[in-house]
């Protein structure tokens, strides 16, 4: 079945392919929809959402890249619980930004609910997973 492509999908330079796909994909859950070896890239989804990570190759940089490299950014996605990712990051020991909480926001007149928590990359770069 092809990949149905959204409108938006981040590309974020990492220092370490492996180190981010383990991260992404064994801690996160992220699937590798398909894979470049030779330019260490991936194309991954979960429940929706995409994200395209890539070594860094100096071919996109706009300036020096320094830890944390998500600096301003958050990238939020949604999933159906967030519960298994949360017991595989504290099975590995994988340190959690803001722990989880229930956070109700007004959306034009209606208020709105998700379970969330933050989470940062080995770069840096700001995640936050939610669930309804």
């Amino acid at each position: 079945m092809p990949i149905k492509y959204n409108k938006l999908i981040p590309e974020l330079s990492v220092t370490n392919i492996e180190k981010s796909t383990d991260f992404y994909v064994d801690l996160l859950g992220f699937k590798v929809e398909y894979k470049r070896d030779e330019c260490k890239f991936m194309f991954l989804s979960l429940d929706g959402s995409q994200i395209m990570i890539e070594q860094i190759n100096d071919t996109w940089n706009t300036g020096e890249l320094s830890y944390p490299f998500g600096r301003g950014i958050n990238f939020q996605f949604e999933v159906e619980d967030i519960n298994p990712i949360l017991s595989r990051l504290k099975d590995n020991n994988y340190p959690i930004f803001v722990l989880p909480k229930d956070n109700w926001y007004r959306v034009n007149d209606k208020v709105t609910g998700n379970r969330e928590f933050l989470v940062l990359d080995p770069d840096g770069y700001l995640l936050s997973a939610r669930s309804h």
